[in-house]
C-alpha cells in the first residue's frame, strides 16, 4: 500500500525556501538537498550537514544561490520511495542531522489536563474516562486563560492541590519553568514516508502533531518543520521518571518533510497562529482527526527556546525544538471509555499550510530495521565524500 501523500510541499511551495536530507544509494549516504521546483538539488559539496548550513546568518539566500548543482533527483520519485530498509533507492530522511532533538511538554492547558489524567490513573487506560470526568469537575473549565508563572496561575495550583488534585504536570503547565527534555539522540529521527515505532510493551499510545523550531548554535530560530512526538501514555502515566522510556525508542520521532527557512514574508511571526492538522487512518477503516492550534500555546516560542538554550546550556550544532501539542486523543477506538491507541498499519498524516505534510505509518518497534547509521558512520561518509570531491 502506498501511504505517501501525493503533495507534501507548503501551499506556496514555489516561494518557500525548503531544505532537507535524502538517502543517496549511489554514494551510500545522506545528502543535504534543497527543493527547486519539482527537483531535489544537492547541496552537500557546499554544506556537508544541515547544521553547518544553518549556522550562516544568510542561510536562505545561500541556499538560493547554491541550488544549481548538477546532481539532482526528481522530487516525486524520492517522495514515493517509502523507506522500508531498502537503501538501494533514494528516500527522504529527517531534515535534521547533528542537531540535538529537544521537546517541550505541557505547553497547552488541554494537553496538561490529559497528562494529569494519565498520572492519576497510573497509566491504566481502563480508568481514563472515569478519572477524566473527576479531573474536569475539579478544574471547572477555569484554566484556559491563565498565563504560566503568573500570580493567578500559582493560585490556581494551590486551589487544585487543596482539592486533592495536585500533580507535577501542574507545575510545568502553570509554574514559571516549562518542561524541556531530550526527545532522542542525534540522527535518530525518521523522515517523511518512514515507519514510526510503537514498542510491544505499550498498550496505550498516540501521535503528537507538533511545530518543530529549528535553532542554530547561537540560539537563533532559523526555520521550522513538522514533527510527530510519538508518546506512550501508559508508560509516562506510571511515572514521569519513565519519560525516557515513554519518549525515546527506535523510530519514535518523525520530523519533516523539509525545514522551511525564514525568508521574505515567512518569519517566526508567521507561525504564532499556525494550524496543524492530524489524521490517523487505521487499517480497519477507523479514522481519527485532530488539530494543534499554535494560537492557544501557553508560552511564547522565545520562552521555550530560552529555557533550552542560554548561559546555562549551549548546543554547538544547534537543536530542533518540539513545541508541544494541543492535541490529546480521547475518541474511543474500540470499547467505550478506552479512548484511542495506535494499531500497526495506522497511517499518520500531519500537515499545515506553511510547512507541508508529514506522513508516516505505524509499525512494531521490535520488527523495524535496527538504527545503525549514527554519528560515526556520518563522519566516515563525509570523509569519503570530501576525498572524492
Amino acid at each position: 500500500m502506498n501511504t505517501v501523500s501525493p503533495s507534501i510541499l507548503p501551499s506556496d511551495g514555489t516561494e518557500a525556501v525548503l531544505i532537507g536530507r535524502m538517502w543517496d544509494p549511489i554514494s551510500n549516504g545522506p545528502r543535504v538537498v534543497a527543493v527547486s521546483e519539482d527537483m531535489l538539488v544537492d547541496l552537500t559539496q557546499t554544506f556537508s550537514t544541515v547544521s553547518e548550513l544553518l549556522d550562516n546568518d544568510n542561510a536562505a539566500e545561500l541556499v538560493r544561490q547554491t541550488a544549481e548543482s548538477p546532481l539532482r533527483w526528481k522530487l516525486a520519485d524520492v517522495v514515493h520511495n517509502r523507506h522500508s530498509g531498502d537503501r538501494s533507492v533514494p528516500f527522504l530522511l529527517a531534515p535534521i542531522d547533528l542537531q540535538v532533538i529537544k521537546a517541550c511538554g505541557v505547553t497547552f492547558v488541554e494537553s496538561m489536563i490529559e497528562r494529569v489524567i494519565e498520572e492519576r490513573c497510573g497509566g491504566d487506560l481502563n480508568r481514563a474516562a472515569e478519572v477524566r470526568e473527576s479531573v474536569n469537575r475539579a478544574l471547572d473549565g477555569g484554566l484556559a486563560s491563565l498565563r504560566p508563572g503568573t500570580v493567578q496561575a500559582q493560585e490556581a495550583k494551590k486551589i487544585l492541590a487543596a482539592q486533592g488534585m495536585w500533580s507535577q504536570y501542574l507545575e510545568v503547565g502553570l509554574g514559571p519553568d516549562p518542561e524541556v527534555f531530550t526527545k532522542g539522540p542525534v540522527l535518530s529521527a525518521v523522515g517523511h514516508g518512514s515507519g514510526v515505532g510503537i514498542p510491544g510493551f505499550s498498550s496505550w499510545n498516540n501521535p503528537e502533531p507538533e511545530l518543530v523550531l529549528i535553532v542554530d548554535s547561537s540560539g537563533q530560530v532559523k526555520g521550522a518543520t513538522l514533527g510527530n512526538d510519538v508518546n506512550l501514555r501508559d508508560v509516562e502515566g506510571r511515572s514521569a521518571l519513565l519519560l525516557g522510556m515513554a519518549k525515546d525508542n527506535n523510530a519514535s520521532c518523525a520530523v519533516g518533510p523539509f525545514i522551511r527557512l525564514f525568508h521574505g514574508d515567512f518569519t517566526v511571526e508567521s507561525l504564532r497562529a499556525e494550524e496543524i492538522s492530524l489524521t490517523v487512518d487505521g487499517p480497519e477503516g477507523y479514522k481519527l482527526e485532530g488539530r494543534n492550534s499554535l494560537a492557544h500555546i501557553s508560552r511564547p516560542f522565545e520562552e521555550l527556546v530560552g529555557a533550552a538554550h542560554g548561559r546555562h546550556h549551549q548546543y554547538p550544532d544547534g537543536f530542533a525544538l518540539f513545541t508541544g501539542t494541543l492535541f490529546a486523543p480521547t475518541q474511543d477506538r474500540d470499547a467505550e471509555g478506552l479512548g484511542f491507541t495506535h494499531r500497526t498499519g495506522d497511517v499518520v498524516t500531519i500537515s499545515s499550510a506553511q510547512l507541508g505534510t508529514l506522513v508516516n505509518h505505524v509499525r512494531k518497534t521490535e520488527e523495524m530495521e535496527p538504527w545503525t547509521f549514527g554519528i560515526r558512520e556520518l563522519f566516515k561518509y563525509l570523509t569519503a565524500v570530501e576525498k572524492v570531491g
